[in-house]
């Protein structure tokens, strides 16, 4: 049995191990079923590597290449999916958002590769001199390739901003079984590229993918020894290209390849063109591996602070960084997500973690962390004694080397993740005499100890983090107040009208013991019971669009239909005069209810503010194609402080009985069509407002 065979079997083998071991160790996770399938699909396609390089005749080969491609053609789909997924915490949102792409990569070369399996490989002869006959791709074998291609360098890309995005001992959890896929993944890249550039199926890259198989199995095998990775909710930045070192590696070596490729043809060819490509490849990937070595950039600023007389830390760049990222934090949790990646990153510490203080039960909880990652079930009691020593103490402090009695918990609590990962230290996080909690570091890259430098740099650190802290929860009271006042706001409103809309009832009821018995007050009360009933509802209704998302049902339909239908109420109403002057337009993709109600408010404001004759002009054109509804009053006009201020704001009214809602309403169903609305206005000369809605089709 020759080695090529051995290497086949081999991954077959590994493969079994690595599905069954997943699987087995949690049957209820999909991402983990998502990787066993995904390794059956590789085990089935080692096995007929194996049994083609096994044949003897070129037939046989060319049966067993052929099926191999069809299994290939299933690699795409579900190696893009596990990537999207495989620690991902956005995980749902990410694989809606790719849906269509997944669809593609998953049917698409399926698809071809069953319906036209006879064009994945055909025979071919005397290619080489060496060579009585070799294997060349068809059409549908070259798409099958030029997927795996380009779903390698997705995944790639996908890995690599799951890795970068992992902080601390998050980022040693995942680091095997990034490595293993990225190998994986960068030779089927190498060996994808070969069978496009020369359009043949090389056995030489059968045994080069067989060997990246084994590395590949035995790093991921490495990874599954490291608990807890596949549960990780690792949040990467949404810039897919931006920065992007895959995208740079995979455009350098493809650029080279191309070139040597033609440069070769040139001067007739090169049998060992194919292993001077594989050079160039595994150089790439080391490289990429070696820069994103926590290890290697610590020892680089060492030696260049060492040999070079410069500081090993740029207070100024430190300081720049964390103002940036924390300038604009709203949350209190995204803020320690972002403070504990920073001095993650800025002082080689693999767990960093951020206590704050919990006032209602007395306690510390953790609030960021890059190693603690089931966060949700850990806090300790608050130490009066704790809080009264860093109330005086202001410096950091060495947890593995103090004895105070409340260190013992601390310790507890911040468990080291390596041996050899160095003292634990705890810094205080105080601002205006204010306790607000603590950050700890520990299991630092090499176990280097920190220096006198690096502790006068976290004691500027923990002060800036507590400040922060103080903004966002200061921007927290300040957005409930707002709220609070909203709410005030909505509720008089809805309490003025309800309590008129009572009024009108009760005084009913108070009167029909003594009217029952008159026919023409029965039908005015229950009248009057019917409008009270509607007002009730229609300002409900009102209030609702203020909770909820709008969400738009559009259909093709004829928009100046739509404004007869709104006007057609009005033109009724005594001393209302509608000119209207319709122009010819085609049919555009709206929501003829929701539009109906912006039509009815523009209408209904526009009689508000004329008197005794006035009058309203609507108009329809189409302009720059976009269809424009114009309706202008000449009425009391709009104020250009309450125009500027306050016209699309919610409860902002100028009207004595109105909620304040209308505009508000028309722009957002205006804005769901991807609309824009206009205005202008001159106090006591009339006001003009213009809707403007695109005749290309809304999506839903």
């Amino acid at each position: 049995m020759s080695v090529d065979v051995l290497f086949a079997f081999a991954g077959v083998l590994f493969c079994v191990i690595l599905a069954g071991a997943v699987v087995i160790e949690n049957r209820h996770s999909a991402i983990r079923w998502v990787f066993a399938l995904g390794m059956v699909v590789l085990m089935v396609e080692s096995l007929c590597v194996g049994f083609s390089e096994m044949a003897n005749q070129s037939l046989e080969v060319l049966y067993w290449q052929r099926i191999r491609l069809i299994v290939m053609s299933f690699l795409p789909g579900i190696w893009l999916f596990f990537s999207l997924s495989y620690a991902r915490g956005e995980a749902q949102g990410l694989l809606a958002k790719w849906r269509y792409p997944l669809a593609g990569f998953f049917f698409l070369p399926v698809v071809v590769a069953l319906l036209f399996h006879n064009d994945l490989a055909v025979l071919g002869f005397h290619v080489l001199p060496s060579e009585a006959w070799t294997i060349l791709l068809g059409w549908s074998g070259f798409l099958i390739h030029l997927s795996l291609l380009m779903g390698s360098v997705i995944v790639l890309m996908s890995l690599e901003r799951t890795f970068r995005a992992a902080i601390g001992t998050m980022r040693w959890r995942i680091k095997f079984m990034v490595l293993g896929l990225g190998v994986l993944f960068a030779v089927r890249l190498y060996t994808s590229s070969q069978a496009l550039l020369f359009s043949r199926i090389d056995p030489s890259m059968d045994i080069i993918g067989s060997g990246a198989l084994l590395i590949a199995s035995l790093l991921i095998l490495r990874s599954l020894f490291r608990v807890g990775h596949f549960e990780l909710e690792v949040y990467p930045s949404q810039e897919i290209l931006r920065n992007s070192l895959t995208v740079l590696l995979v455009g350098v070596y493809l650029i080279i390849v191309g070139v040597l490729a033609k440069v070769v043809a040139f001067w007739g060819g090169d049998v060992a063109f194919p292993l001077k490509a594989l050079v160039i490849m595994v150089s790439v990937v080391l490289l990429a591996l070696l820069l994103q070595s926590d290890r290697f950039r610590l020892q680089m600023r060492r030696f260049v602070g060492r040999h070079f007389k410069r500081p090993l830390y740029d207070y100024r760049k430190i300081w720049l960084k964390f103002s940036e990222k924390t300038s604009f934090q709203l949350e209190r949790t995204e803020l320690c997500r972002s403070l504990v990646r920073l001095i993650a990153d800025v002082f080689q510490a693999l767990s960093v973690n951020i206590w704050l203080v919990d006032r209602n039960e007395e306690s510390m909880t953790l609030a960021g962390s890059t190693s603690l990652f089931d966060v949700s079930r850990i806090d300790h009691r608050l130490d009066s004694e704790l809080v009264r020593y860093f109330q005086e103490h202001l410096e950091p402090i060495d947890l593995d080397v103090s004895q105070e009695k409340w260190v013992k918990a601390l310790r507890e609590a911040n468990p080291r993740q390596f041996p050899h990962g160095g003292n634990r230290i705890c810094i205080p996080l105080i601002r205006r005499e204010t306790f607000l909690g603590l950050m700890v570091l520990g299991d630092r890259v090499g176990g280097e100890i920190f220096s006198v430098q690096e502790f006068d740099i976290l004691k500027c650190v923990g002060s800036h983090a507590a400040s922060s802290l103080l903004n966002v929860e200061l921007s927290q009271k300040n957005l409930q107040l707002k709220e609070l006042e909203a709410f005030q706001t909505m509720g008089a409103f809805f309490v003025h009208d309800l309590k008129n809309a009572a009024s009108t009832l009760n005084l009913m009821i108070q009167n029909f013991p003594v009217h029952w018995d008159d026919p023409e007050f029965r039908e005015d009360a229950l009248r009057g019971i019917s409008q009270a009933g509607k007002k009730i509802n229609y300002i409900i209704e009102r209030l609702g669009m203020l909770r909820h998302e709008l969400k738009i049902q559009p259909v093709e339909t004829d928009f100046n239909e739509v404004i007869k239908k709104a006007i057609s109420g009005w033109e009724k109403q005594v001393g209302i005069v509608i000119r209207t002057k319709l122009g010819s337009l085609p049919k555009i993709s709206i929501d003829s209810e929701q539009m109906l109600k912006v039509v009815d408010n523009l209408v209904l404001n526009a009689s508000e503010a004329i008197s005794e004759g006035g009058e309203i002009l609507v108009t329809t054109n189409l302009h720059e194609e976009c269809v424009v509804l114009t309706v202008t009053d000449n009425g009391c006009g709009i104020s250009e402080e309450f125009l500027n201020d306050s016209l699309f704001r919610p409860f902002k009214t100028t009207k004595k009985n109105g909620l304040g809602i209308g505009m508000f309403q028309s722009k957002m169903i205006v804005e769901a069509h991807r609309g824009r609305i206009t205005v202008e206005s001159e106090l006591n000369l009339g006001t003009t407002f213009q809707i403007l809605l695109p005749v290309s089709r809304v999506e839903r």
